[in-house]
């Protein structure tokens, strides 16, 4: 078989085909070097490694300066990944730029992670460069990253980092909380994405009547996904049992008075400087989170 008259078809069909069908050139392209990363690596089986760097002084020469030692070595990485049984197929429709950012992860469940969330929500190469410098997936607790292995149901909370980052322009040490409720409402985007999927912005300061005192959550939400109340608790402090039975007692309020029979029960998070596992360990509701935040 001449393996490098294959590849070299390949990749002209493939030069041409992006000038003419624009719409799905990206997906052609993804075929095509996983392809030629297959001959690539067939040839190196037979050939040796050596014959990449020789085949891609021909390519070069004969099809494009692009198609160099490195452009080869990536398809060949490619094809490994993708001919990977526990890689999810919704790495395919991802775009080369795209793949090109996901093959420098070693890890083939965090692979698959950030290609659902490329799909889910359309990122751009630069978007998914953010996620991953700012380790999203590995904010994740064990639990929901063996949930997403398995591809068991997700709950509304599973998806929320650990810690929660808030952007601010100061190197902050200690704030107020008021301090900490102003950065979130000024970048309220990025905290719902921190979150996870479905949040939407209800109000902040929420007030509620309890008896003959009126209360305030610091930030009420809506999640359209899970539909559901989520109640949201700021707190400068290591987490304390009392930070518990005060979210319980908004989150009770909430589905009593405010949620729907359609809906359901509201979940908590509470949003800490510092955590304290046995707090939620011995917590008998676990509708209730906690998350410490961390500014970047």
């Amino acid at each position: 078989m001449n393996y490098y008259n294959e590849i070299k078809e390949k990749l002209i069909d493939n030069e041409i085909y992006e000038k003419v069908k624009d719409y799905s050139k990206e997906r052609n392209r993804v075929n095509t070097y996983f392809e030629v990363g297959k001959l690539l690596n067939e040839a190196g089986k037979q050939y040796g490694r050596d014959i990449i760097g020789q085949y891609s002084q021909k390519l070069v020469s004969d099809v494009g300066k692009m198609y160099n030692k490195k452009m080869l070595f990536k398809m060949r990485q490619l094809y490994i990944l993708l001919s990977d049984e526990k890689v999810a197929p919704m790495v395919r429709q991802l775009s080369w730029s795209h793949c090109l950012i996901l093959l420098s992860i070693k890890n083939v469940d965090e692979i698959n992670y950030y290609a659902n969330q490329c799909i889910i929500h359309n990122l751009s190469k630069r978007q998914l460069q953010e996620k991953i410098k700012l380790k999203e997936y590995e904010r994740l607790d064990e639990v929901t990253k063996n949930k997403l292995v398995i591809q068991n149901t997700i709950t509304v909370s599973d998806l929320v980092k650990n810690p929660i980052l808030i952007r601010s322009s100061h190197n902050y040490e200690k704030v107020s909380e008021k301090v900490l409720k102003k950065l979130i409402l000024e970048d309220m985007d990025n905290f719902l994405e921190e979150l996870g999927d479905g949040f939407c912005y209800i109000k902040n300061e929420y007030k509620i009547k309890l008896g003959d005192r009126y209360n305030y959550i610091d930030l009420l939400l809506y999640n359209i996904k899970y539909k559901c109340y989520v109640v949201i608790e700021l707190k400068v402090t290591e987490l304390k049992s009392d930070h518990v039975g005060q979210i319980e007692k908004y989150m009770n309020y909430v589905d009593k008075n405010i949620k729907t029979i359609e809906e359901n029960r509201t979940i908590g998070i509470i949003i800490c400087k510092e955590d304290n596992v046995y707090v939620i360990k011995y917590c008998s509701d676990n509708r209730i989170i906690s998350r410490v935040y961390k500014f970047v």
